[in-house]
């Protein structure tokens, strides 16, 4: 890919650059290097859910602070935007192969190495010229000056994160872009004051900051990895909990989990956040619970084809199962509104309904045509969302990648 390209070469110049010039202040250099070494090897990998990125907030914010350093305890920080980007890639690679369960390494280094090297291409040349050191004593210009190029920071790294998402799956880069932009606001965002503050501090405090600013955003990302952990085993847990249609026979094999996969893609497609995905995912698991309450069996455990006051008395039996079962009560009312007309449904009941009737169709035997045919018997249904078909059929497209 392209972008990894640009990284490399920016990594291998910086290096070459390096080597002739020699490392500026060593131990520096060592003091941030080891903050995002650190930082990598604590990052907070995926809980396997589609979608979920691997994230490593505090390299990201030691990365940032030393590419915006000017100075170390009153004394000029000369190390300029070549050895930024040899101190981050070094350490990243460092945390990297040192720690288990690598992610998306490559793509999130080389995300660091270009918004790492182009803030400090920015700022550095103001510090050695003098601009930013005679504002010191006009008030905020300079802190300015540093958000400014936070939020270019920022934004760049959301444009690099959507180009790597939409070379894995496929999915459109605006779609992709906006989630970047919105997700920027959360987690991003105390990483960027984390990394402006970071430095503002060390060049009064010198490294004495560094674990100063940085132990509350280790404790965060320790916060982050076990809520990580705890939304592993919710839904691993509502995972069995939907295999009891499939045990005793109401279902067939894997039918909840394909849909909840597909429903997932297809959420993505319409540009849901990642907390309504999550909500769709556990709703399309479960969205069949309903038939265990039923006496006689569906036949092939396909709703789809029955008549729409059926479909309606399986959801609310399933609501009313799913409210028992203590997940959110928003994944209740999804399986519950899934059989209503899809101008009174949220957008989410949508998206577990057209899928549902795709896969019942597509998996019944005889079916002319297959998944085609299944497309424009749902493109030519009333009672399925327009918009929500052309997203499932450009997921089908793509070969149902869920991203």
């Amino acid at each position: 890919m392209a972008i990894r390209g640009a990284a490399g070469a920016l990594a291998l110049w910086a290096l070459v650059h390096t080597l002739r010039s020699g490392i500026a202040q060593p131990g520096v250099a060592l003091a941030f290097g080891t903050l995002i070494a650190v930082g990598e090897l604590a990052r907070q990998r995926p809980a396997g859910a589609p979608g979920e990125h691997d994230r490593a907030p505090l390299a990201a914010a030691g990365a940032l602070a030393y590419a915006l350093l000017g100075e170390v305890a009153g004394v000029p920080a000369p190390h300029g935007p070549a050895q930024t980007v040899v101190v981050v890639g070094v350490a990243g690679l460092v945390g990297t192969v040192s720690g288990p369960g690598r992610g998306p390494a490559a793509d999130r280094l080389a995300r660091h190495l270009l918004t790492c090297g182009c803030a400090a291409l920015c700022v550095q040349p103001l510090y050695a010229a003098g601009p930013l050191a005679s504002w010191a004593g006009r008030g905020h210009v300079p802190l300015l000056v540093l958000l400014g190029l936070l939020a270019l920071t920022a934004l760049g790294d959301a444009a690099l994160t959507a180009a790597f998402d939409r070379a894995r799956t496929g999915r459109p880069y605006g779609t992709l872009l906006r989630r970047e932009v919105r997700a920027s606001g959360g987690i991003g965002a105390a990483v960027g004051a984390t990394g402006v503050v970071t430095a503002l501090a060390t060049a009064v405090a010198g490294l004495w900051a560094l674990p100063v600013f940085a132990l509350p955003l280790l404790l965060t990302q320790c916060a982050l990895r076990r809520f990580a952990a705890v939304r592993a085993t919710r839904r691993q847990t509502i995972a069995s909990l939907a295999r009891a249609t499939e045990i005793a026979g109401y279902t067939p094999p894997g039918h909840a989990r394909r849909v909840a996969a597909l429903s997932r893609a297809v959420g993505g497609e319409l540009g849901l956040r990642e907390p309504e995905l999550d909500l769709l995912e556990y709703a399309a698991l479960m969205h069949d619970i309903g038939q265990l309450s039923l006496v006689d069996p569906v036949p092939s455990g396909a709703t789809a084809p029955l008549p729409p006051a059926e479909q309606r008395r399986i959801a609310r039996l399933g609501g009313a199962v799913v409210r028992q079962t203590g997940v959110p009560a928003e994944v209740a009312v999804i399986v519950e509104r899934q059989a209503d007309p899809y101008r009174e449904q949220p957008v989410t009941a949508r998206i577990v309904r057209t899928v549902n009737a795709y896969d019942d169709w597509a998996g019944r035997a005889g079916v002319p045509g297959g998944a085609p045919w299944v497309l424009e018997r749902l493109a030519g249904g009333r009672e399925f969302a327009p918009e929500v078909v052309a997203a499932l059929a450009r997921v089908l497209a793509r070969g149902g990648r869920t991203g």
